[in-house]
Order: structure tokens, then sequence, then C-alpha cells
């Protein structure tokens, strides 16, 4: 390790190694920001460690992938159809939104904020 002289004190010299340049999606970036207001000390570790931006895309990737696997079956539950499509398409575009809500409450609780 090598250290920089700041007045008296010798103060270690950190730095990064470069990150891959695929950029953080939506949940990677909801969940940085909560690492930092509401875990500081965790978020510090994982980027001192240079796991933070793994961990961010490790949890982008699973709650995009969730939400895929969600929403088809939110829909079906509740009977948002192809037909329904064809017949009503301002019903059907109100009804998976909010099923999309829905899911997406239910990644911010179990993924991002825990």
């Amino acid at each position: 390790m090598t250290y920089i002289q700041n007045g008296d004190y010798l103060i270690p010299e950190l730095k990064l190694t470069e990150q891959p340049p695929k950029p953080l999606g939506k949940y990677g970036r909801m969940r940085k920001t909560y690492l930092k207001e509401h875990r500081p000390i965790l978020y510090n570790q994982l980027l001192m460690t240079e796991k933070l931006y793994p961990h961010l895309q490790e949890i982008d990737e699973t709650a995009n992938r969730r939400l895929e696997q969600m929403m088809p079956k939110l829909a079906e539950a509740a009977g948002a159809t192809e037909q329904l499509k064809a017949r009503d398409p301002m019903k059907w575009v109100g009804l998976m939104n909010t099923y999309k809500a829905q899911a997406e409450e239910i990644l911010l609780a179990e993924l991002i904020n825990s």
C-alpha cells in the first residue's frame, strides 16, 4: 500500500479499480440510494472492498427478473387478458399499471429496502 504525505501524517492512497461500463438500472440505483441513506456502514464496506457495483448489478438483475415473472401472474389472476386489451385498452392499461405498482412495492420491500 502506498501512502501520501499530508502535513505530518501519512494517509493511505486508496484507489478503486475500474468498474465495468454497464450502467446500473433503476433498481440498482434505488438500492444504492437506500444503502447510502439508511445503511452507510454497509455501503462504505461494500465500496471499500469493491463489492458495491457487483452487488448493485445483482440486485438490479434479480429485481428485473422477478418483475418479469410477477407481472403475468398478477395480470392473469385479475383477468387482464388479451380480450380485455382488445375490447377496452384504457382499462387494460390502468390494470397493468396497477399490477406493476404492486409488483414494485413487493420488490422494494423484499430486495431494495432490506
